[in-house]
């Protein structure tokens, strides 16, 4: 299992159209991937539970991956993040 903190970064967080792309990202990996916030966790692959989450702008996320690509997923969703959900 890999972990990584990150901020967000863009002005929305992680509403709608973020978390949208944001889980199809998550939905294109074989590993399983969480989201945590605070003490919440959250399927990554689950937009109702990304948008439960409420992520705004400067909040430090956790993302949690564990499987055969694990690495890859959490490179690629951080890399999302940053850069601002290609925006």
């Amino acid at each position: 299992m890999i972990t990584k903190n990150i901020e967000i970064q863009n002005e929305v967080g992680l509403c709608a159209r973020p978390a949208t792309t944001f889980v199809q990202k998550a939905n294109s990996y074989r590993s399983s991937i969480w989201i945590e916030k605070v003490d919440r966790r959250v399927n990554a692959k689950s937009l109702l539970g990304v948008l439960s989450l409420g992520i705004y702008k400067g909040q430090i996320i956790t993302i949690l991956a564990d499987g055969e690509d694990e690495e890859a997923a959490i490179d690629g969703l951080v890399a999302l993040i940053l850069s601002g959900f290609n925006q």
